[in-house]
């Protein structure tokens, strides 16, 4: 426990990159599924998924009011899906926040879809009533061959199933793709299905990332053993395919991560041909466009 935190966190700790200014309360340790193969985050044997002792994880919340209280607006639940927790032990939590933690306007977790599964419409509202107002969704891709392929535990229906139930219950929703996901031969079908989920699911926030693999791609390989990655023109065409086909009324739209060679922001559908105009610049002229170079990329 940091001397100056009153949480016991085990590293390493993760939390998306809008949540830098959050205070990190983790509710469980690891992530539930944890069989992604594309994913690297919850791997150390540290991080072995478990539910945090409801006690403690009351005495931390209470214990932070007490010093922190007047300065703390965001709080973010870790770890990896902190929906996994019943409704019944979320609820004490998210009371004992707006209790002894007055000033928090937004609460947040990430959010695995099959956490939604057993959840009713009126649970989720109940919990969006007590303060969570928003979740981030990793749905990484829309075809089920690829979300097969990387051992994702997900559909096409069983992600548009949950952020439904979502977005019913009033609780904003941050989808999360992975660019390249599908590599060279799944390219198309994993940007047209991609594009058709977020059509179908009209989510509030929409982000893009490049798949990489800093500790390697064994793990990855050998479930997907065809897998060759796209460089980088084959990056924006998948990209430049996803956004021609997506039809969005009004989505916040960021591949800004540093896994993007190309930083792309805008709303979705109000700037969907500034966007491609982007990209089709950084295809015809990558020299004359705003690319980080490799190194700037942090993997």
């Amino acid at each position: 426990m940091h001397p100056a935190i009153p949480i016991r966190y085990i590293e390493p700790v993760f939390r998306p990159p809008s949540e830098a200014q959050s205070l990190i309360l983790p509710v469980t340790n690891g992530c539930s599924w944890n069989k992604c193969t594309y994913c690297e985050m919850y791997t150390a044997p540290q991080k072995k998924f478990q539910l945090r002792d409801e006690a403690e994880m009351l005495a931390a919340i209470q214990s932070c009011g007490e010093r922190f209280g007047p300065h703390v607006q965001r709080v973010f639940l870790g770890d990896g899906d902190a929906l996994v927790l019943s409704t019944r032990r979320l609820l004490p939590l998210l009371q004992a926040i707006r209790t002894h933690l007055p000033r928090v306007r937004r609460i947040s977790s990430y959010c695995l879809p099959r956490n939604v599964r057993n959840k009713s419409v009126a649970e989720l509202q109940e919990l969006r009533e007590a303060g969570l107002s928003l979740v981030y969704v990793g749905a990484e891709s829309g075809d089920d061959e690829v979300l097969r392929k990387v051992s994702k535990g997900e559909t096409y229906e069983s992600t548009r199933d949950a952020l439904d139930k979502l977005g019913a219950a009033g609780i904003t929703r941050s989808v999360m793709l992975l660019n390249g996901l599908g590599g060279q031969v799944l390219s198309a079908q994993h940007a047209a299905n991609s594009a058709r989920l977020i059509n179908a699911t009209q989510p509030e926030f929409l982000a893009t990332l490049v798949v990489s693999f800093p500790q390697g791609e064994q793990r990855f390989r050998q479930g997907f053993p065809e897998w060759e990655p796209l460089d980088q023109p084959g990056l924006f065409a998948e990209m430049a395919q996803f956004l021609q086909a997506l039809e969005l009324k009004r989505t916040v739209f960021r591949s800004d991560h540093a896994s993007n060679w190309l930083v792309l922001k805008g709303m979705l559908g109000a700037e969907k041909d500034r966007l491609l105009a982007e990209v089709a610049q950084a295809m015809r002229q990558p020299e004359a466009a705003p690319l980080r170079a490799a190194w700037q990329r942090g993997l």
